[in-house]
Formats: structure tokens, sequence, C-alpha cells
């Protein structure tokens, strides 16, 4: 959520900072706003909505400037509104920030006590009027800036922006994510790497509690205590700045065409040469392991409850799953041999990090399963196991969804493989049925026209139930969970064993039920919920193969016939359908597919 970007360059930085903001836009936002410097003085741009909304404004009152800011705004303190938005400013300095200051009641109490005049509602304008105040002290920018940053409570990235300084901007990290990115002359901060392209593929992630200060010849950064530090300088290779639709109208949809390949490269790089072992890297140790606790939010929490089925058949290890958001404050008792798995697309989950430094500081050992190679989670894990899908821009998560199943099946191979669970034979059967998981979603890909016309009689519903058993209830809450978050039809997943538990009651002529049942050991169970559902005039939504269809297609308001599969890989198969509905429903009822309301694609603070 939120987006930021500094720019000290040789042309003028406007158009480059919005065109930087553009590469943001995937986070979420719902205000934007620019501040240069131009002979000196600062000079800011602010509008509420889409990035064109400040495009037009800039066209009809240019900024000028070779030193800039920029940010996209995802309201936390006070609705999104002009004066809300960022770049904050008081007297000589400029800021950004992501994240929130949690004690800028404190701080603006303080502060209006001494006459500091507040405009706006957010916590962000503590920061700046705290700053300003320095400032009048007679301190220096960088003086300034580390005072007010030792005063400050809770997670942000800020960046710093000073009248009469057109050579310098100062940045800090703490629980946010912040990249700084060397150019020729030049240099860039941005909320992520994607934002720097094409400015810079070298790039430098600034590690917690860090500070840098950048001028154009040079960059100095600071860790915790003030020392000066070096951080690595990182190469981003180019094909991590791909983010265009090409001929797909959203890139929701472009993302989930590429689930054959990006699975295939996930595919790739675990598995063997003889396409018969799974091969992780060294540091990974599930042969002691006596609890495996898996952690993530949303879509990825999902994915750890698919792979729950798996560890536990395959590895025989007992699993627990864990919304990141509530585990560290039940502050669980864990052990030498607990084994943390953190899957998270971004691999900067605010929540979800502090989860893993929890179980770190309880002795476990730490798996990632991460999209951003570079990302915190991942540089913070004893182990990082990249899910290769490369980036993903829509809100709604479908390929990095996929490509974390991929990954976490792989590991619960070789978590079998490594306790003596799973013998070679059936090591090799596993591998081989994952390895044609692309071929089987290329052809349910192909299934979108159907889909599609299903997609036009559920778009005219206010509630719909999705029902699935074993490895299906956890993509039964998926389909509801993509079918809300961007249709915003009210949508809710249960195991269909639950039926008679509560939702049953629910069910009449104007509720579709989506059922997800391949015909595994558990289907002729998952008939009898249906046919419970359609005797109260429920219409039913049924999603099987063909065995399936041909035992219980009868009476059911839409089928869809899926590719035969082998159980194992369902779950990764059966979320092309389920993406697909909500995609196509969301386009019917003309939401913003890529970007739908109130909803971030990173959320980096609790």
């Amino acid at each position: 959520m939120c987006g930021i970007v500094g720019i000290l360059g040789s042309h003028e930085v406007a158009p480059l900072i919005l065109e930087a903001l553009k590469r943001l836009e995937y986070r979420g936002y719902d205000s934007a706003g620019i501040a240069t410097l131009s002979d000196g003085h600062l000079d800011r741009r602010r509008s509420v909505g889409k990035l064109v909304a400040l495009s037009d404004l800039l066209v009809r009152n240019p900024i000028r400037g070779h030193s800039g800011i920029g940010h996209t705004r995802w309201a936390t303190h006070g609705a999104p509104s002009e004066r809300n938005a960022h770049p904050h400013r008081a007297g000589t300095v400029a800021v950004v920030h992501n994240g929130i200051i949690e004690n800028f009641r404190e701080l603006r109490d303080e502060l209006a006590a001494e006459g500091s005049v507040f405009e706006t509602d957010t916590d962000t304008e503590a920061v700046v009027q705290l700053c300003d105040r320095e400032l009048r002290a007679g301190k220096t920018p960088l003086e300034a800036a580390r005072a007010t940053l030792a005063r400050l409570e809770g997670a942000f990235a800020l960046a710093f922006l000073f009248e009469g300084e057109e050579d310098l901007l100062i940045a800090a990290r703490r629980g946010s994510p912040l990249a700084v990115g060397h150019g020729d002359g030049e240099a860039f901060i941005g909320s992520d790497a994607l934002a720097l392209a094409p400015l810079t593929n070298r790039v430098t992630y600034l590690e917690e509690g860090d500070h840098a200060v950048l001028t154009r010849d040079s960059i100095t950064i600071y860790d915790a205590t003030g020392k000066p530090v070096r951080r690595e300088i990182v190469e981003v290779p180019i094909e991590n700045f791909f983010a265009e639709k090409g001929p797909y109208k959203h890139f929701m949809a472009k993302e989930m065409h590429e689930q054959p390949t990006v699975i295939s490269d996930a595919l790739a790089r675990y598995v063997s040469d003889g396409r018969d072992r799974i091969e992780i890297p060294p540091g990974v140790d599930f042969s002691r392991c006596e609890r495996l606790v898996m952690v993530a939010c949303g879509t990825a929490y999902y994915a750890c409850h698919v792979a729950k089925y798996w560890f536990e058949r395959l590895a025989r290890i007992p699993v627990e799953i864990e919304v990141a958001s509530e585990f560290r404050y039940r502050e669980p008792p864990l052990g030498h041999n607990t084994v943390g798995i953190f899957v998270s697309q971004s691999g900067e989950t605010a929540d979800t990090l502090a989860a893993l430094r929890y179980v770190r500081g309880e002795g476990g050992q730490i798996v990632a399963v991460v999209n951003v190679e570079t990302s915190t989670i991942a540089r913070e894990s004893d182990v990082a196991l990249p899910i290769l899908a490369g980036p993903e821009i829509g809100v709604a998560s479908t390929k990095a969804f996929t490509c974390q199943l991929t990954v976490l099946a792989s590991l619960a191979i070789a978590a079998g493989r490594q306790r003596g669970t799973l013998g070679a034979a059936e090591e090799a059967r596993l591998v081989a049925t994952l390895c044609g998981v692309p071929g089987l979603l290329a052809r349910a890909l192909a299934l979108e026209p159907q889909i599609a016309e299903i997609a036009k009689d559920i778009a005219k519903a206010r509630d719909i139930l999705f029902l699935g058993r074993g490895t299906m209830y956890p993509l039964a809450l998926e389909g509801a969970l993509k079918l809300k978050e961007i249709s915003y039809i009210h949508a809710e997943g249960y195991a269909s064993g639950e039926l008679k538990h509560g939702p049953i009651a629910l069910i009449d002529e104007d509720v579709p039920v989506v059922v997800l049942s391949p015909s595994d050991g558990l289907f002729d169970k998952a008939v009898s919920n249906m046919q419970e559902v359609m005797a109260r005039d429920g219409k039913v939504v049924l999603i099987s193969d063909s065995a399936g269809l041909a035992a219980a297609n009868h009476g059911v308001w839409h089928s869809l016939q899926m590719p035969a599969c082998d159980p194992f890989v369902a779950p990764i198969l059966y979320a092309a359908p389920a993406q697909l509905l909500a995609y196509h429903t969301a386009v019917q009822k003309g939401t913003d597919v890529d970007q739908p309301r109130n909803l971030a694609k990173s959320v980096t603070v609790e």
C-alpha cells in the first residue's frame, strides 16, 4: 500500500516521478502528489483519485525542477482528500510517508502547544511539522531529519526534501520497505525496484532502521545506531521490470494466462534434471521437525491451507496454519524443532514479517516462500524459496497463488523424502504429476468463453456460496475471496460438510452455489451436499471433470467440465476456473478489476 518515489535528476523530474508512480499503482491508492524544487523553492501538486487526475493537473498547472518526491496514498488517518494527500509540507521541508506513526497524537499535541498549525488529519503531518521545528531551531537538514526519526514510533518509510537543497534527499525505513537507486550523476528512491525502472537497475535495499543521505554524486547509508554502513548494490534483472498488459484488457487477465508459463519456471527451479526428484536449497531440514507452523495473510493463507493436507499426508508432520495478524499476539510456545514457513507474494507483508521475527526469537527454523527474492522476508529467513511468478500487478492474486501452491507442493514432497515417509517411486510419480500441471492449466484456461457465459448469471446475484471438500475447501475459500474482492458481491466459502451446520439456512432460489468437486474419493459426499442445495431451490454451478459431471450433472444450473487430474494437483488446477469466474463477473459489473476499491497489493502496515 502507498508508494514513494524520489529523484535527484538531470532533467525535469515531474514527468519521471509520475511515470514511476504509475508503476506503483498495483500497490493500491486513493490520492497522489508530487513536490519539486525549482530554483531552490518547494512547489507541489496533489489530487484525489487515480493518477490521471494528477496528470491532468500537471498539464493545467505544471511543476518544474530537477529534484523531487512523489507519493500514492492509501488512506489510514484521514479520508482521501487533496489536503490529506502527500507530499506534506511545513515551512521549508516536504515529506512523503508510507506506514503508520503510532505516537502521532502525542507529537501533534506537543507541537500544537508550541504554536504549530495543522492542516490535515494525517499522522504524517506530525513528521513534517516536527522536522520543520528542528530546522527552525538551527539544525542542518540531516540533523533535523535524524532528530525527527528519533521521536517516531511505528512503521514507516520516509523521504525528506528540503527547500534550498537541490542536491539532497534523505530517506529512512523502519518496518516499511524502501530501495535506493544508483544512477550516473543521479540518485533515486522507491518503495520497490519496479518503481525505479527504467531509471536504473542498480538498487540497494535499506535494512531495518537504516537512513540514507542521497546526493547526485554519493549515497551514504547509516544503520539504526547512526553508524555508516555498506549495503550491497543489487543489479535487478530487466525482466523483473516488465509490466505491460499486452493484448489483455486487464493485468489480472494477463497474469491468469501466464500461469502455465510461470509454473513451468517454478518447476524448472525445483525439479531435478531427471524429472523424478525435488531439489531444494540446503538448509531446509524437516527430518527432526516436530511441528510445522505456516503463517500468511489473505490468498497466501489459503495456499497454506492446501499445503497442510500435503505436508500431513506426505511428510506426516503436524501442521498449524496461522493468520499472521493474530499469530504473534498469542505468543504461542515454540521450540527449536519447529519449522516456520512464511508465505508472502511481496515479501514485505507487515504482519507476516512480525510473525517471522517472533518465530526467530523463539528459536524456530525460518523458511520463506516469496515472489520477491530481495524482499525483507526473504532476507531475514534461513532459506528463501522463490515462487518465480514474476511481477504481479493485479491486486487480486492469481499466478502468485498457483506458484505458491506449486512450490509448497514441491516442498512437501521434499519433506516426505527427508523424513522417510515417501519412497523414491512415489516421489517420482508425484513429481511427474506436478510437471503435468502447466498443460492441464492451459486446457482449463481455454474454458474461459464458457466461464464468461456463466459469469453473466453470477453477476446478477447478491450472495454466493462456494463449497468444497478436502483440498477443495481452501479453494472454496479462495474462490469466494476472489469474487468478493473484485466484483463486490458478497461471497463465502465453506467446507461442504459444514453446510448443515448453518449455511444451508441461506439457500434459496436467489443464491448461486459454486461446487468445486473433482471425481475423487470425496466426490460422493460432495454430491450429497449438492443435492441438499438443489432440494431447497439453490442454483448449483458444478465444476468437475467428465466422470463427475456424468454422475451428478442432472438438475444443476450450470456445469463446467475440467480436465481429469490426479487429486494431488487438483487445487492448482481448480484455481483457474475460480479466478476466471471472479474476473468475468467483475467485468460484467464494470468494476475496476486491477485496482479494486479499498484494497492494496502489499499490506506493509498492520
